[in-house]
C-alpha cells in the first residue's frame, strides 16, 4: 500500500499472479516500438467516415497485419505448442467450438489456421462486408443533428452501426468476434513465442508496434471489453505508463497505472 492507502505497484503486479521471472516482453526495455509518436492518429476515425465503414476498414487492416506474423514458417514453430498453454494471468486457455458447438482444446497451429479461415470467410462474405460502392455512406454532421439520418427519414425503424452503409444488423457482433480471435492469437504469440522467434529475429519492436495499434483501435471502437484484455493487461499497463497509450484513449483508461509504473522501475529506466 502507498501512503494514501491505495494498492502499490508491487501489490498490483502480484494480483496478476505472473510467473517469476517476469516474461521478457514485460521488461520495458523490450516493450519498445519501431516508430515514435501518437498511435491515436492511426486509429481515430475520420469525421466524415461512417462508423461501420471504419470498423470494417480496421478489421481488414488488422487481419492483414496479424497475417504477416503468422506465416508458414511461424506456424511450423507453433505446431508443437498448445493454444491452451497460455500461462500467467488466471491461467487463461482458449478453446475452439467444433461442429457440435462443443469447446475443444487444439494445438496452436490448428487453432490459428481455423481462426484465419473463419475470419477470411466472414470478410469475404458480401452479406456481412458488402463491397457494392453504391452502398457507401458518409457520417452525418453532428453540428447539424445528432439524430441518425435513417431516423429522420424513417422514424421508428431500428438503428444499428453500419446500417447506412448496408452492413447487417449483426455486423458489430461479428466484428467483435473477429477482434477477440485476433487478440487471442496475439496473446499466444507473446506468452509462448516472444523470445523464439520474435526476439531472436529482432522482430519484437515490429510485434509491439502492431499489437499496440491493434489494442488502441479495438478499445476505441468497443471491439474488446476490458475483461477480455486480461491476458495482456500488464503490457497494457506498461504502455499506458510510458506514453504509448495517450491519456484520453480507452486503452489508457483500462490500464492500471501503478502496475505500469512498477514495471518501468523494474527495468531501471529513468
Amino acid at each position: 500500500m502507498d501512503d494514501s492507502g491505495n494498492p502499490g505497484g508491487d501489490d498490483a503486479l502480484n494480483s496478476y499472479h505472473l510467473p517469476r521471472p517476469l516474461p521478457l516482453w514485460l521488461n520495458a526495455q523490450y516493450a519498445k516500438h519501431i516508430v515514435k509518436g501518437n498511435f491515436m492518429t492511426l486509429s481515430a476515425r475520420p469525421k466524415t467516415v461512417e462508423q461501420g465503414e471504419w470498423i470494417a476498414h480496421q478489421g481488414k487492416l488488422d487481419t492483414c497485419v496479424l497475417g504477416t506474423f503468422v506465416d508458414a514458417k511461424l506456424l511450423t514453430r507453433l505446431k508443437w505448442s498448445n493454444i491452451t498453454a497460455i500461462c500467467g494471468i488466471s491461467n487463461h486457455s482458449f478453446t475452439w467450438l467444433n461442429s457440435k458447438r462443443e469447446p475443444v482444446e487444439l494445438p496452436a497451429f490448428e487453432y490459428i489456421t481455423l481462426m484465419q479461415r473463419w475470419i477470411s470467410g466472414k470478410i469475404d462474405d458480401v452479406n456481412i462486408f458488402p463491397t457494392d460502392t453504391n452502398g457507401v455512406s458518409f457520417a452525418h454532421n453532428p453540428s447539424i443533428t445528432t439524430t441518425p439520418l435513417s431516423q429522420l427519414t424513417s422514424p421508428g425503424d431500428k438503428e444499428w452501426i453500419g446500417k447506412r452503409s448496408s452492413f447487417p444488423e449483426n455486423f458489430v457482433e461479428v466484428c467483435q468476434t473477429i477482434f477477440r480471435q485476433m487478440f487471442r492469437v496475439y496473446a499466444h504469440l507473446y506468452w509462448a513465442h516472444f523470445i523464439d522467434p520474435f526476439y531472436h529475429l529482432n522482430l519484437e519492436k515490429q510485434l509491439n508496434s502492431c499489437f499496440s495499434h491493434f489494442v488502441l483501435t479495438a478499445c476505441a471502437l468497443d471491439m474488446l471489453k476490458p475483461q477480455e484484455l486480461e491476458p495482456m493487461q500488464p503490457l497494457i499497463d506498461l504502455w499506458a505508463t510510458n506514453g504509448t497509450f495517450p491519456p484520453g484513449s480507452k486503452a489508457y483508461e483500462y490500464a492500471n497505472q501503478r502496475a505500469g509504473e512498477r514495471l518501468v522501475q523494474l527495468a531501471n529506466i529513468p
